[in-house]
């Protein structure tokens, strides 16, 4: 199934592919020979998910995106303080392949830069060049999830052209930045440039650093997280060269550009991208790369300004109604077709903040469960923030279902994805304020669909009402005598909370809702019940008190017995309350058993 944000990169790839500007970098001569259009996108989640579009598995060569792993490593080798001896991290605002140093500190400006990234590759550890070397390509490789290769043509092709950074070599061996043979620390940098990719690897490489130094699809911890910090600040400032203060403004992610075509770019806890398109500007960038990174910042508000708490799952439970009803009660028959067909709706309850990470969670799960599905809730009551693009993606998933004959819904009293009103002909979707009435919505769609016949009736006779059903003819007589018809409008107050014992009410049309009211003003309904049901009979015989309101939630119309008229029924005819005992046991149970499970639902566990 296609999800919304398929579509969104789909449209970001589709209107960026029309740019063709900017030049292959042809100073490398196997690099000018490379197919000018080729384009890929990938954006990889921290839970290994990968979206892509077009030339997603072409391979090329890693080139410049190869400084920050480098660095990382030198750190992980070295240290940190031994590293910053021999490296600045201040931005150049030079071209990235300068001959030049800072001239306060006499170091290489940052390692993103061609001087301090071959400063970099000569602080990796090893005995001999091979060595380090095949510890360079192993580390990228764990950061990829596959075991990379070398492409020896480019390599050799960097190697004979690559006089400029011979020359950055012995220019920091002159300044004993490189203590070792330049020749060696330059040719070893070459290499690592020279290892092939896709546009996948890359935004796997990205999902790693964004998932704290862990691969997401391996599991594997590739680096630790202190020192991810230190690399993803330095790509914020220098990783785009001396474009990378327009980048920060206006894409506000961690990058990093290679002259093969790539561009790698990780917003922490939440995803990797990776673009490839080999047409380069005049900063060293891919063009449509560029251009493809800030559509999709924008598109999807992934500025790391726009400040989230840590990245974790949006879904806080999950469950149908079958593992927990609502609170309305239901005729045998719907309860039994309930359990039939009950894992045919979903409910969601979402929590934390839905900007992109959290919505395409989500959004992927939701979108991605079984074709059978009919009405699906989602609870946002316990989110915090949403995007825009979150909003965008949760209605395109509504018109998804829809499509696909499923229903949904949402539980968002204050309007956080957009939803003011609620649409009663079900095009534009439900709204609801407590998630009980979702949940009952859930199952009225299904009962529709699925329950034909004994339907709990919308209204019912005195002789028709099951409290009634086992009494004999002259137990009804009897019974029905004394009996009291009351009408409430819809918002009356049945029952107050702490009123005394006033009877029994049989429901004959209508529903009506028992609540409880907390200290802080807010209401709880307890149960809902409706025609052919009753209620007020545990205080008629116990003499107790109320402890809920009963307010109407439509007309209702009620046949009262009231407590002095039980008092002497009971008296005269101790078999018809014997027989109205066991009726009313047996609906006290139901009622435990449809409680117990709502308490199961708020509880989260299911």
């Amino acid at each position: 199934m296609s999800t919304v944000v398929d579509a969104l990169i789909g449209k970001v790839f589709t209107e960026t592919r029309e740019n063709r500007g900017g030049q292959l970098a042809d100073y490398i001569p196997e690099l000018a020979a490379v197919a000018p259009d080729s384009f890929g996108i990938c954006v990889a989640t921290v839970d290994g998910y990968v979206y892509e579009v077009g030339d997603t598995r072409l391979p090329f060569t890693i080139q410049s995106i190869s400084k920050p792993f480098t660095y990382a490593l030198a750190l992980a080798d070295r240290g940190s303080a031994a590293v910053a001896e021999k490296i600045d991290v201040e931005p150049s605002g030079e071209p990235f392949n300068e001959i030049s140093l800072d001239p306060r500190t006499e170091r290489p400006r940052n390692p993103m830069i061609n001087a301090g990234a071959i400063t970099a590759t000569s602080l990796v550890a090893g005995p001999d060049l091979d060595t380090r070397f095949e510890r360079i390509r192993s580390t990228y490789s764990r950061y990829a999830g596959r075991d990379l290769t070398f492409n020896r043509a480019v390599y050799e092709s960097e190697s004979r052209s690559g006089h400029r950074n011979r020359a950055i070599g012995h220019m920091l061996r002159s300044f004993d930045i490189i203590t070792g043979d330049p020749d060696e620390a330059v040719d070893l940098y070459f290499r690592q440039c020279s290892l092939d990719v896709t546009c996948r690897d890359l935004s796997l490489m990205a999902a790693t650093m964004a998932n704290n130094g862990v691969n997401p699809v391996t599991g594997e911890t590739v680096l630790e997280p202190a020192l991810v910090e230190r690399v993803l600040s330095v790509m914020s400032t220098c990783g785009m060269y001396d474009a990378a203060g327009k980048w920060v403004y206006e894409v506000g992610l961690p990058a990093k550009s290679g002259v093969g075509g790539g561009v790698l770019a990780v917003l922490p806890g939440q995803i990797g991208i990776a673009i490839y398109s080999p047409r380069l500007d005049s900063h060293g960038n891919s063009v449509r790369g560029v251009e493809s990174c800030r559509a999709l910042s924008n598109e999807l508000e992934l500025h790391f300004l726009h400040v989230t708490r840590a990245a974790r799952s949006a879904v806080r439970a999950r469950y149908s109604v079958s593992d927990a009803p609502s609170r309305m009660r239901r005729s045998p028959a719907e309860r039994a077709a309930l359990d039939d067909v009950g894992k045919r709706s979903r409910i969601y309850e979402l929590h934390g903040d839905l900007l992109f990470a959290g919505a395409e969670s989500a959004v992927r799960e939701i979108g991605g469960v079984e074709e059978n599905l009919e009405a699906v809730v989602i609870d946002v009551r316990r989110v915090d923030d949403v995007s825009g693009v979150a909003r965008r993606m949760f209605e395109t998933l509504r018109a998804d279902l829809g499509q696909s004959g499923c229903a949904l819904a949402f539980v968002d009293p204050a309007g956080l994805l957009g939803n003011t009103r609620s649409d009663l002909s079900g095009r534009a979707g439900r709204v609801f304020a407590d998630l009980d009435a979702a949940v009952q919505w859930c199952e009225d769609i299904l009962l529709d669909r699925h329950c034909s016949t004994a339907r709990q009736p919308s209204s019912v006779t005195i002789a028709e009402h099951p409290m009634l059903s086992t009494l004999s003819a002259k137990q009804l007589e009897r019974f029905t005598r004394d009996l009291v018809t009351q009408s409430y409008a819809r918002g009356d107050l049945v029952i107050h909370r702490g009123d005394r014992a006033a009877g029994l009410f049989l429901i004959l049309s209508g529903s009506v809702s028992s609540t409880v009211t907390d200290q802080s003003g807010a209401v709880h309904r307890i149960m809902t019940l409706s025609a052919g049901m009753s209620f007020g009979e545990m205080t008629m015989m116990i003499d107790s008190r109320f402890l809920n309101d009963v307010r109407a939630d439509t007309e209702v119309t009620v046949a009262v017995l009231t407590t002095e008229r039980y008092t002497e029924m009971a008296s005269e005819e101790p078999k018809l309350k014997l027989a109205l005992l066991e009726r009313l046991a047996s609906g006290a149970y139901e009622q435990l058993d449809v409680m117990l499970r709502a308490l199961l639902r708020q509880g989260g566990g299911l």
